[in-house]
């Protein structure tokens, strides 16, 4: 009876041994997953054309190619002798239009117009002299050029420098004689004048804007007077006029603005430039090539 207990006890402890070690052997492992098959590398979706200027991203209303076309014969008689027929500036100094922040960012002639119209009259831009309507006509054209920068070439490099003393002095002499001598004389108020402009270029810049006087001299400053209804009279240094406003900087240095409704209140503007922006849409190559030989001989 002993032995049978003993052979029994020895027979569980032997099952429980074996238990126990099956229990701490990990589980097999899972047969290793078979790698994905590698996809084809998806394209990126090509690039959308934008709708004008150079941002990604950028766009703007369709331009009225009518709009377009009067802007570009306005642009070639009042903005190419500045800023070159391709608007990449022109001989008289003006800058590049396809590389300008304003013009890149300009939407609808909201940046350019005001510029047209005067506002940076201070840094060397004079007031062009055309109406709002015509100054949006020019701002659509330099827009429909920038629009088609991504088809064209790229911009040339280096500009080689130009001889601009190309014209007949004696024929600029006559022509500055006819019409310039009403208001300058080349014995008092330009004598002189070459040794202070020793570049042609300039000198060329500076008869064609006023600029002679100096971009600063407030003798180029244009002056206003301001008449209200009932009889008082305001006179000042022209800051901004347009159909509905008019602003004036006074002598003592405020800046004062009047609504305009029709003629009232009256103004008047005395704009000792006018004659020079006058006679910049009239003048051909010829003249202002002219009219440069004869003032650098002006020494």
């Amino acid at each position: 009876m002993k032995t049978r207990w003993v052979a029994a006890a020895l027979s569980g402890l032997l099952a429980g041994s074996a238990f126990w070690t099956s229990a701490q052997q990990p589980a097999p492992a899972a047969p290793p997953q078979p790698k994905p098959a590698l996809q084809p590398q998806q394209e990126a979706p090509p690039l959308q054309p934008t709708t004008g200027g150079f941002a990604r991203g950028q766009k703007r209303a369709p331009i009225d190619p009518a709009l377009a076309a009067h802007g570009k014969a306005l642009y070639a008689v009042s903005c190419q002798a500045c800023h070159g027929p391709d608007l990449r500036g022109g001989d008289l100094g003006g800058p590049n239009l396809l590389r300008s922040q304003v013009t890149l960012a300009d939407q609808d002639g909201e940046l350019i117009t005001p510029i047209i119209q005067g506002s940076r009259q201070a840094m060397g831009m004079p007031n062009i002299g055309l109406n709002p309507e015509d100054s949006k006509a020019v701002a659509a054209y330099i827009r429909s050029v920038i629009g088609q920068i991504g088809s064209q070439g790229k911009p040339p490099g280096q500009a080689k420098p130009l001889n601009i003393l190309t014209g007949d002095a004696s024929a600029g002499h006559a022509y500055f004689d006819a019409t310039c001598a009403k208001c300058h004389t080349s014995a008092m108020s330009l004598s002189g004048i070459a040794s202070k402009i020793t570049e042609p270029k300039a000198m060329q810049q500076a008869w064609l804007t006023g600029g002679v006087r100096g971009e600063n001299s407030s003798a180029s400053i244009p002056k206003a007077t301001v008449m209200a209804s009932s009889g008082v009279v305001t006179t000042g240094a022209l800051v901004h006029v347009d159909d509905f406003l008019v602003t004036l900087k006074l002598s003592d240095g405020s800046v004062r603005s009047f609504g305009r409704l029709g003629d009232m209140p009256k103004v008047t503007i005395d704009d000792p430039l006018q004659a020079h922006k006058n006679l910049l849409p009239m003048l051909t190559d010829k003249q202002i090539h002219d009219v440069t030989a004869y003032l650098v001989t002006l020494k």
